[in-house]
């Protein structure tokens, strides 16, 4: 017999769980919130890309530090420029950069070049001091920035250089006045002062800064222009290497080390020891091309250094590869090729140098620059060259190019009317006070005026290019 077991027949109604009614009540609420939020932007979606966080000023300057401490000074001009855009209002950040500007300047190549890096850097400066005009850090590179841009080379109105030394010694003793312990304040003065041709006042500041502080490279770097100014270049390569021993990849630093050992070796009477001279200064020219090649920078600055010092040992074949070598970076650098020009002169290569010269003064097309240059290798890259206008650090190269022109000259193939013209617009300017230069355009206009009357090419008594083209300067 089966025996069922006994079902309710009602069943009993569960009881409400209040728990359970505020947790769902709790969920459906939170969705409805959070799709509100995607819909209004006000919570992202999952996986939905985040943005880029925002560096800090600090983060770049930090880096441009670093990149100016490593001798990448375009690389820290950016840096810097980056963090004056994070914080605009900060006037430190500007001075620093407008510091490293004025740096950048010393490793510029033609005077156009520099002139536009120094106003930038000036620009920056005033920027700086209009922010917090009572800030003594602002005001000491606002003078070093006024003082690097009244190079004469740059500013050919002597009361416009006069003007700019004025204002920046101004803020130099104003940066003073408010930090009496600023170090490179006192060195910029320093600076300032041999600008201004008071030499025994700045060595005495300047001693005074490497009382203070001398573990900064602004306080040797300048020790070592006023012992430059002074005549000790011994001395001021000491001081050079102990800037070098602080910032070992700045290459403007080298290069200025080097410049004073030939300026040494040049002025030495022993013939060993002046070849003694001129290595020393080769390895600090070496060193500097050998750094810029580590950091991937293209910077001419170094192998022009090496022509030059090659250039007064008498070999310029060595010379003249070097220059080449910095066409090699920039092919359209007018000043390259008059560089080049002079070094053929000295070779007694006149044709080359003529066509050299050309296109540092005329300018000349792609052809023509490889022509100028002695022939494109596979290194070279033919390129359009701009002629370069008469200023004093050009009128060398009219000179020889006016000189060669005539001296070459022939009654079957005369370059006369253009060494006349040369000769004409070196007359007209005022760059013809150089006595050499004024005996030069006699001979270029004897030999011009005489030509028709001359015996025909190749005969006996033509003007011979090695009698009248003018003898280089070191």
């Amino acid at each position: 017999m089966n025996i069922y077991q006994k079902r309710d027949i009602f069943r009993r109604r569960g009881e409400i769980n209040v728990y359970r009614m505020f947790f769902w009540t709790t969920l459906i609420l939170g969705g409805i919130w959070l799709i509100r939020s995607v819909q209004s932007g006000d919570v992202k979606p999952l996986f939905y890309p985040t943005p880029t966080p925002t560096r800090f000023a600090l983060s770049y300057a930090l880096e441009g530090d670093a990149q100016f401490t490593a001798g990448e000074l375009d690389a820290a001009i950016t840096a810097y420029g980056e963090a004056a855009k994070v914080d605009p209002t900060n006037a430190k950040l500007l001075a620093d950069l407008a510091r490293i500007q004025t740096y950048s300047s010393a490793m510029m190549v033609s005077d156009a070049d520099t002139k536009v890096r120094l106003a930038e850097a000036l620009a920056s400066a005033e920027q700086a001091v209009a922010l917090s005009p009572d800030d003594s850090y602002a005001q000491s590179v606002y003078a070093f920035v006024l003082d690097w841009n009244a190079n004469p080379v740059l500013v050919p109105d002597e009361r416009e250089v006069q003007r700019l030394l004025t204002k920046a010694n101004g803020a130099a003793v104003r940066a003073l006045q408010l930090d009496p312990n600023n170090t490179r304040a006192l060195a910029f003065y320093a600076e300032i002062l041999v600008d201004q041709q008071k030499w025994t006042n700045a060595q005495q500041i300047i001693d005074q800064a490497l009382e203070r502080d001398p573990s900064l490279m602004d306080v040797h770097r300048v020790h070592a222009y006023v012992l430059e100014s002074l005549g000790e270049y011994a001395l001021a390569i000491e001081a050079y290497d102990r800037a070098i021993n602080i910032a070992p990849n700045l290459t403007f630093l080298h290069i200025r080390a080097g410049a004073n050992y030939r300026i040494l070796a040049f002025n030495s009477p022993n013939e060993e020891v002046q070849t003694q001279l001129f290595e020393k200064s080769l390895e600090y020219f070496d060193r500097a091309a050998t750094i810029n090649d580590q950091l991937g920078i293209n910077d001419p600055a170094p192998y022009l250094s090496i022509a030059k010092t090659y250039s007064q040992m008498g070999q310029f074949f060595i010379a003249i590869r070097n220059v080449q070598k910095t066409i090699e970076f920039q092919p359209d650098k007018a000043e390259f090729y008059g560089e080049l020009g002079v070094l053929y002169h000295k070779n007694r290569n006149y044709e080359t140098g003529i066509l050299a010269l050309k296109c540092a003064i005329r300018g000349c097309n792609q052809d023509e620059s490889c022509e100028g240059r002695g022939g494109c290798g596979n290194s070279d890259v033919p390129a359009d060259v701009s002629g370069l206008p008469l200023t004093s650090n050009t009128v060398y190269y009219y000179d020889i190019y006016a000189s060669e022109l005539a001296a070459l000259s022939t009654p079957s193939k005369s370059y006369c009317g253009e060494a006349l013209d040369i000769a004409s617009e070196i007359e007209a300017s005022e760059f013809d006070n150089d006595p050499n230069i004024a005996a030069d355009i006699v001979v270029v206009r004897t030999i011009c005026s005489t030509l028709n009357d001359a015996p025909a090419a190749g005969a006996e008594g033509t003007p011979s290019a090695t009698d009248t083209v003018p003898t280089a300067p070191p």
